[in-house]
């Protein structure tokens, strides 16, 4: 019987890692070729990874909730064949990274690493030393991602040696009292995306309000006529998708992205609409490609299968990139107003909130009634 070490794949996108979300097989399962083994998350989303190989599993290479590097071995099989070894079994060759130092610049007879005020910021604030990273920036320039990747292994090697500790004392609790949820999966990926925002962006929040009563009575005259033909109706996501289109042709400069490494702002000429959707795992944006060339029933109709397949874990990673910018919309569940987090690289985004009737005066009234 010879061995297989099947590695995690280059899934794409500039993955280098992913979080070991689920065993689909146990250590000595017979598996079939192409049989599901693993569920990974990426920065991206969610993938199902299947066996390359007919065999029984000999090992599986982590637990769930740990991060697998790229060309890391996930699992051992033990496989029978006729053709050599060589031929047939040989695992992918190991890529070798030269490790490199991190940039650095000559400074007063020292040496100083490249990096902004922000990321220096974040790494004083968490006690990381730049010296000791290697940057993924041009030039090894040392980014916000490789700090925040430094924290998440200094945490990550406290839980595993059973060491993490609270920020401050914290009053014993006995059983039943507090109950531990971890944070893996998407969720992980959420909270540290929101984080990397907060440290890259300064949040500011412009708060107005509109009157929707027009707009309320031409999405039902439109809906009484989609109905009579037989098609779905549309909600009013489309049409603030096509204001937002509008919008972004006025002021341009917020269809943009913001490239850390170059310290650029880079203006998008395409509208790549991302819509927040809430799923079971957390809060996914997969992206409407090309917003501005679409008509409100392709809008309602790519909003509608993108938000499905989010929810059923289905969407495509290349599906959640590329945005310019976001939409985010608590519809229903009230509230005022709330401040939604920048949708990194992306500066800006659009929280909508509910419809609702309200006392107001009328445009061009002296005085209001009571």
């Amino acid at each position: 019987m010879a061995v297989y070490e099947f590695k995690l794949p280059d899934i794409g996108e500039g993955i280098v890692e992913g979080e070991i979300v689920k065993w689909l097989v146990r250590e000595g399962e017979e598996v079939a070729e192409d049989q599901p083994m693993v569920e990974v998350m990426t920065d991206k989303a969610t993938v199902v990874i299947p066996s390359p190989r007919k065999g029984r599993v000999a090992k599986l290479h982590g637990q769930e909730g740990e991060i697998a590097r790229v060309h890391g071995v996930l699992v051992t099989l033990e496989v029978g064949g006729e053709l050599p070894l060589t031929a047939q079994l040989t695992p992918a060759k190991k890529v070798q990274v030269p490790a490199q130092a991190p940039a650095r610049i000559a400074q007063g007879g020292g040496e100083k690493v490249l990096a902004t005020p922000v990321t220096r910021k974040m790494a004083r604030e968490h006690g990381v030393d730049l010296g000791s990273l290697e940057g993924s920036g041009p030039q090894g320039r040392v980014l916000k991602s490789d700090v925040l990747n430094a924290i998440q292994g200094r945490a990550n090697e406290a839980a595993a040696r059973g060491q993490a500790q609270p920020a401050g004392p914290a009053p014993a609790a006995s059983a039943g009292e507090e109950l531990r949820i971890p944070l893996r999966g998407m969720r992980r990926v959420i909270a540290r995306k929101m984080v990397e925002s907060k440290f890259t962006a300064p949040h500011y929040t412009f708060v107005e309000e509109l009157d929707a009563t027009e707009l309320k009575a031409l999405r039902a005259r439109l809906n009484e006529k989609l109905a009579a033909q037989g098609a779905p109706k549309l909600s009013f996501l489309p049409f603030i998708a096509k204001a937002v289109v509008a919008a972004l042709r006025r002021f341009p400069n917020l269809n943009a992205n913001f490239d850390e490494a170059a310290q650029e702002l880079v203006v998008r000429k395409r509208v790549n609409l991302g819509i927040a959707v809430a799923t079971e795992e957390g809060l996914m944006v997969p992206v409407v490609r090309d917003a501005q060339a679409k008509s409100l029933r392709q809008l309602s109709t790519e909003i509608g299968a993108l938000a499905q397949a989010a929810r059923e874990r289905k969407v495509r990673p290349e599906e959640l990139t590329g945005g310019t910018f976001t939409i985010t919309s608590l519809g229903e569940q009230g509230g005022l107003f709330a401040t939604p987090i920048l949708n990194h690289p992306e500066v800006a985004i659009l929280g909508v909130h509910r419809m609702r009737q309200r006392p107001v005066c009328a445009r061009g009234a002296s005085r209001c009634a009571t």
